[in-house]
């Protein structure tokens, strides 16, 4: 009994340590968020005071310089629409591909496996251009290139966890004279939720972050937060730490909401996909 407290004591110990250690840098950034440029880089871990603390300035501030609910609104409309597609598309293909057993669907789940461990920045340069000769270099064209960039790891979870779908329950649904389109959506689909949620999380946090594709892709014309905020710098390597600060808080605080609104989802839906398959 002593040597099981020990352990649980020396486990908590860790996951505490690792915990504030993850959590440190999101608090830090919301207490200096509050505090006045010029003292951020005096101080940095102090809590504001009195003389450092300036309310809400650093957030209207910023908000005004970078364009913010503009900016929010771009990397909402690409990141809703983007999983979206994902999650539809790549369910769809991954049903095909484990209830199809053929030499071309045994191919293009290698080919999806495959995409997962090629480096963006191996093909980014290629990717850019031919972006660009199609015309898909905006706002709409992006969803798709994110498909592309997404189906590997979303069909290679999907495929885990419909092979754990028992097939009489599809062949019920045909025998009641229901096609195959309409049994993956009314049958298949809804078992798929767990999955379809963890899916999505992964791919939010990815599309919301992500910086790099869309610079590439769609420039400065259109906007996102990530871009955004980098526009807080100015001359001679100039920044305005508080209004940088704050940004940072308004990029972050949705998708930590989104987060611990469906955490519960993630392991569920990983351990499914990955263990079940």
């Amino acid at each position: 009994m002593q040597k099981t407290r020990g352990k649980d004591a020396v486990l908590f110990t860790v996951l505490f340590i690792l915990a504030v250690l993850f959590l440190a840098p999101i608090l830090i950034v919301l207490m200096n968020s509050f505090k006045g440029k010029f003292f951020i880089s005096d101080t940095p871990f102090k809590l504001p005071d009195a003389q450092t603390f300036i309310g809400l300035k650093n957030y209207t501030g910023g908000v005004a310089k970078i364009g913010f609910f503009n900016a929010f609104g771009n990397s909402l409309f690409i990141t809703v629409c983007s999983v979206a597609v994902i999650v539809l598309l790549t369910a769809m293909t991954a049903w095909y591909i484990t209830r199809v057993k053929t030499k071309f669907t045994k191919m293009l789940y290698f080919i999806f496996v495959f995409s997962m461990i090629v480096p963006f920045q191996m093909v980014m340069f290629t990717m850019s251009k031919v972006a660009n000769i199609l015309h898909v270099d905006n706002l709409v064209g992006i969803i798709f290139i994110y498909l592309g960039f997404g189906a590997g790891l979303s069909v290679f979870l999907f495929s885990g966890f419909v092979k754990s779908i028992p097939l009489e329950i599809e062949e019920a649904d045909l025998i009641d004279g229901c096609n195959p389109i309409q049994s993956f959506f009314k049958v298949v689909l809804p078992i798929l939720k767990p999955i379809a949620i963890t899916v999505a999380i992964l791919n939010v946090m990815w599309i919301w972050n992500d910086y790099l594709l869309p610079m590439l892709v769609i420039g400065t014309e259109h906007r996102t937060i990530p871009i955004a905020i980098q526009y807080l710098k100015g001359g001679y390597g100039s920044i305005d730490m508080g209004a940088m600060m704050a940004m940072l808080v308004l990029a972050i605080l949705p998708i930590v909401i989104f987060y611990l609104f469906c955490q519960k989802y993630i392991i569920e839906g990983v351990v499914a996909g990955a263990v079940k398959g």
